[in-house]
Formats: C-alpha cells, sequence, structure tokens
C-alpha cells in the first residue's frame, strides 16, 4: 500500500507484511495529500503545499508537474476513464486533468468557494467529487462539463467519495455526521451513523471486497461499515486518539487505512 506523509513532505510504501519505506518529495514543504495507481503503473500524488502534482515509480523516482494556478491547494486526485489523472484544486475551485506525459488542463467550477475535496470515477465514465462548504456533490465529465447537485442534509459537510457496487456513488458527510448515496441522476439518500461520540466526523471511504463500503470516522476513532442497503456496523480502532484519515482495500483483500495523529498504518479484515 502507498500513502502521503503530508508533514513528513514523504510518500510512503508499507508491504502486507508491516515493512515500510519512505521516499522524500523533492520540493521542501511540499504537503504532500491524496495519492492514486495510474494508468501508468506509477502512483501519482498532490502536493498541496506546492501546487504541484507528483509521480512515483514503484522504484521510488519522483517526477513533479507544477500547476498554473497559484494556491490551488490540490488535494484529491484518481485514474480517469480517459487514461488521463484527474483531481480537486481546494483552494482555487476548480478541477484538474493531467495526463502521464504531464500536460495539465484546468476546469473552473460554477459556485465560488465550494472546496473540492476528494474525486472519484463513477460509473457513468464522469469525475465525482466532495464540496465541502457549499454541501454539494459535483460531477465533471471528461470534455469538462460541470453539474453541482447541493446535498438535502442539514450543514452538510460532504468529504470522501468512493464509487459504490451499486453504480451510485458514496460519500462521507463529516456535518450531518452521515454516509451518503447519490445517483449518477443525482438522487440521494442519508444514513444516520451509531457511534455514540456526538461528532463522530467521517472522512475517507471506500469499496471494500466484500460489496459493502468502509469509511473512517477520525474524531470517533472507529472504522464504519455500510451496506448498500443501510445497515451501518463501526469497529472501535486499539489505539485511542488514532485520527483515523484515508482508507483503501489491499492487495490482501485487507482494509488499509492511515492514523493521522499518531503515525500508523491501521488494517482491519472484513
Amino acid at each position: 500500500m502507498w500513502f502521503t506523509e503530508n508533514a513528513a513532505n514523504a510518500v510512503g510504501r508499507v508491504t502486507t507484511a508491516g515493512t515500510f519505506t519512505e521516499y522524500s518529495v523533492p520540493t521542501s514543504g511540499s504537503g504532500p495529500a491524496g495519492i492514486t495507481a495510474g494508468p501508468d503503473g506509477a502512483l501519482w500524488f498532490t502536493e498541496s503545499g506546492a501546487d504541484k502534482i507528483g509521480r512515483i515509480t514503484t522504484g521510488g523516482t519522483i517526477t513533479e508537474y507544477a500547476l498554473p494556478t497559484s494556491g490551488a491547494y490540490p488535494w484529491g486526485i484518481t485514474a480517469g476513464p480517459d487514461g488521463a489523472l484527474w483531481f480537486t484544486e481546494s483552494g482555487a475551485d476548480k478541477i484538474g486533468r493531467i495526463t502521464t506525459g504531464g500536460t495539465i488542463t484546468e476546469y473552473a467550477l460554477p459556485t465560488s468557494g465550494a472546496f473540492p475535496l476528494s474525486i472519484a470515477a463513477g460509473s457513468d465514465g464522469a469525475l465525482w467529487f466532495t464540496e465541502v462548504l457549499s454541501g454539494s456533490i459535483g460531477t465533471i465529465t471528461t470534455g469538462g462539463s460541470v453539474t453541482e447537485y447541493a446535498v438535502p442534509s442539514l450543514g452538510s459537510l460532504p468529504i470522501g467519495i468512493t464509487a459504490g457496487p451499486d453504480d451510485a456513488l458514496w460519500f462521507t458527510d463529516a456535518g450531518a455526521s452521515q454516509i451518503g448515496q447519490v445517483t449518477t441522476a443525482g438522487e440521494f439518500t442519508a444514513y444516520d451513523l451509531t457511534d455514540p461520540v456526538f461528532f463522530p466526523f467521517p472522512w475517507g471511504i471506500t469499496s471494500g471486497p466484500d460489496g459493502a463500503l468502509w469509511f473512517t470516522e477520525n474524531v470517533g476513532d472507529d472504522i464504519g461499515r455500510i451496506t448498500t442497503s443501510g445497515t451501518i456496523s463501526e469497529l472501535s480502532i486499539p489505539t485511542s486518539g488514532a485520527s483515523p484519515l484515508e482508507i483503501a482495500t489491499g492487495s490482501d483483500d485487507n482494509l488499509w487505512f492511515t492514523e493521522n495523529t499518531v503515525s500508523q498504518i491501521g488494517t482491519v479484515t472484513p
């Protein structure tokens, strides 16, 4: 599994046996954030503090590409259906696209101050992303056409997003303490979390190998699971105050997650 070390200015790698390797990013203070597997066999990541997109080979060679926009604060990144990488520019209210050759295109969002954060490829061939400060879910075609859907839940703060096994998009709603589902037609369903913590702050979310969605609760210190019919279960992380953030399925069919506050990587067997 590959992950970013935002404060340490590095990209990390951990084997399923727990052996770590870390690679320093050439640009000081780059603030690596999101990371994804690219269609070229390399890993691609955002540099939130340097307004760059990084590429790292499995051997640890890093290449960086500067964004045209200053203060872009790139965060989420995913592989698109068009063979390019798509990413959010949280500080610039834009969605970016970069080819594996390093050519960058940017698309401005209709809503100012939306703060796009996470992004995922949908079953409809478009890219779907969260707009934290506008309380919306956005979608952009590979041709650059943007549509935004307001989340109906009161106080919505959508954070993470992933494609589900049901062809819908699933997202964490930190403001409403819910897990949300939105169809590619823009229809929403919300499911309340059952954690006794008043404000569990769900963050990352991914599709699991068991046909369910798995997510982190940053304040609740839990790993959650929700079926496509809306049944939720939660597992406590052994380390108190771990502050889990991102989560992904590994090659071993376990769920791997980052523990932000305690600098650990955790794993849960579905």
